[in-house]
């Protein structure tokens, strides 16, 4: 694109530089007199009294022209010589001074060229954002109007369902849409309308972009992607401008799909007294409202939209006729993060000691973008280490990584603090093997990540959806087991432990205000007003708590959190021996796994 500019002004330079040229030789056209003489030649003739009569010219270039006594015309150029006056009246030569006279077609080249060159560039670029900024064109310097789409062909889209893994119901969903696309004549024949508009929501890195590249992929139809936030720009109207031209051009293509990704961005609920409805994202939201609204009854045009805020969107843009299904896309369970663990693993060369469902057991809550991750992260380090194949050492150790974060081998600890950090992690993980109804522990460390001393790493045996209260009391006893250790260990506290009160005392108070596990309060909730701000409704706290059920919400946080410290406590001093042994084992490897811990409890 800069090629063309650069040749477009070059071209235009030429054109004025020619057609000053051309004027220039019309100016200097009185020059090409054959009677043109010397200034020396002249002189002389003057001397030998052979001028009768001369004009001198007077303007940018001085020209003396005059008639000689035997009537023969002669033509000069004069240099500045203050003696030719004297010269002339001496020799008796009458003369008279005049300015010069310029060419009628240089007084309007001067006065129009500049005027007219600004007039030409002008309709060059504007003829160019007609365009959309093609060949032609300086690529959209004014076409602020114009939909800044990205239209895939069909034959450039190569993403299919089978490059989608993880949410087969979502799939399932959205494949009657291929089928429309493909015939629709089957479905309009029976008076059978296919939703208009397709939400998919759900927490990102899910895979909503890839599912709606593999619907236009299966139905081979162009694809339009844009995102929300390229409609709003700081000019008035711009935003319902693109909208306007988007449709149009999908109209002109379809059967075609439209995704607008993070739609959030501009259709956040309207009346939140911001800007009122002159504000330019809500003109935004009304025009994409209209358009989607006044498609024909039997139109080939798809909506596909993705965000992982389902509850800001404006009620007008969740209505049927508009977005007709809403399409979840959850986090996939340990089946789905297997089979996506093997869509990305056939991209890089595999060891056969690799199992994907070990490390989709491992990895609970992550998405589909978490396990790319893991998978490059693996290959990076099957790189670093010569490795011709990723084996499973490679994708444990990025899962480490992303989990517990990156090993700093070179932060030096002192004796004492390794120690401390031993029994610390002993503590936790004695607690948990101990404790039924919890998750195992797969992984204890002292090797320091993150921010982190330590870390003891629990893994579910399978996907979790609701937590039981013993699960979640039990939680707060093994959170609490590092500080004790310490106490009976090292007869000393230290600031290690903060993080883990700060999340037992978030736990114990969901447990009482959120969850209504206890019998002192009950199945009440006692909580504040979350409502977002700007989302057009109230954010005053509607549910007044007193200061009598405060003060026993504290208690009752109070209660619990005591109660297990004492459980934490009591395991530990029974079990003194076994914390003994897993923190010399710590001092010695630096991380031990599951193995080593089912040893260890075993052990009399």
């Amino acid at each position: 694109m800069r090629n063309g500019i650069f040749k477009s002004l070059l071209i235009w330079g030429v054109i004025g530089i020619s057609l000053m040229m051309i004027f220039n030789k019309f100016n200097n056209s009185g020059s090409s007199d054959k009677n043109v003489i010397a200034y020396s030649e002249f002189i002389s003739e003057l001397e030998n009294d052979q001028i009768k009569n001369v004009t001198i010219d007077v303007g940018q270039t001085k020209w003396i022209k005059g008639d000689r006594k035997n009537n023969t015309k002669f033509l000069t150029y004069a240099p500045n010589d203050p003696q030719l006056v004297n010269d002339l009246i001496k020799h008796k030569v009458s003369f008279n001074a005049k300015p010069q006279e310029e060419s009628i077609l240089m007084n309007i080249f001067i006065s129009w060229f500049p005027m007219l060159l600004l007039i030409g560039i002008w309709i060059y670029f504007m003829r160019g954002s007609a365009g959309g900024g093609g060949k032609g064109g300086i690529g959209g310097v004014f076409s602020f109007g114009k939909s800044r789409a990205k239209m895939i062909n069909p034959k450039e889209n190569l993403i299919r369902f089978s490059d989608v893994a993880g949410c087969e119901e979502s799939k399932q969903e959205v494949k009657e849409i291929v089928d429309y696309l493909k015939n629709p004549a089957k479905y309009q024949n029976l008076g059978g309308m296919v939703p208009k508009g397709v939400l998919l929501s759900g927490s990102p890195g899910t895979g909503k972009t890839l599912l709606a590249k593999a619907i236009a992929g299966e139905a081979s139809v162009p694809f339009f992607s844009i995102s929300g936030s390229d409609f709003v720009e700081m000019f008035v109207g711009v935003g319902a401008s693109r909208v306007r031209d988007l449709f149009e051009q999908a109209k002109k293509s379809a059967p075609a799909i439209i995704f607008i990704d993070e739609i959030d961005a501009v259709g956040r609920q309207r009346g939140a007294g911001v800007g009122g409805g002159n504000d330019e994202r809500e003109q935004t939201l009304n025009q994409m409202l209209v358009e989607m609204d006044g498609f024909e009854t039997h139109t080939t045009v798809i909506i596909i939209a993705a965000t992982n805020r389902p509850d800001v969107l404006d009620p007008a843009l969740m209505r049927p006729g508009r977005f007709d299904r809403q399409v979840v896309v959850p986090l996939p369970d340990i089946k789905g993060r297997e089979q996506i663990l093997y869509v990305h693993m056939r991209k890089i060369p595999i060891a056969m000691d690799v199992d994907g469902r070990v490390v989709a057991r491992g990895t609970p809550g992550f998405s589909g973008a978490d396990l790319a991750n893991l998978v490059n992260e693996a290959a990076l380090f099957a790189a670093r280490r010569e490795k011709k194949l990723v084996d499973m050492k490679d994708l444990e150790d990025a899962k480490d990584k992303i989990i517990m974060g990156v090993e700093r081998k070179t932060m030096v600890m002192n004796e004492k603090e390794r120690k401390n950090t031993a029994y610390h992690e002993s503590g936790h993980a004695i607690v948990a093997k101990i404790l039924p109804n919890t998750d195992p522990v797969h992984k204890v460390t002292i090797i320091p990540r993150g921010r982190a001393l330590g870390v003891t790493m629990q893994l579910p045996e399978e996907d979790r959806y609701s937590y039981s209260k013993d699960y979640l009391i039990n939680q707060i006893a093994i959170l609490f087991g590092g500080r004790v250790a310490e106490e009976l260990f090292m007869n000393q506290m230290t600031t290690g432990a903060s993080n883990d009160f700060e999340r037992a005392t978030e736990l114990a108070r969901k447990i009482v205000t959120k969850f209504g596990m206890t019998d002192e309060l009950g199945p009440v909730i006692y909580g504040q007003n979350d409502t977002e701000v700007f989302l057009g409704r109230s954010v005053t706290t509607h549910q007044s708590i007193s200061e009598r059920t405060l003060q026993k919400i504290d208690e009752t946080i109070r209660k619990i959190l005591d109660t297990q410290y004492k459980v934490a406590k009591e395991i530990l001093t029974n079990n003194r021996d076994k914390v003994e042994m897993m923190a010399q084992m710590l001092l010695e490897k630096e991380t031990i796994d599951s193995k080593d811990i089912d040893n260890i409890i075993k052990a009399q």
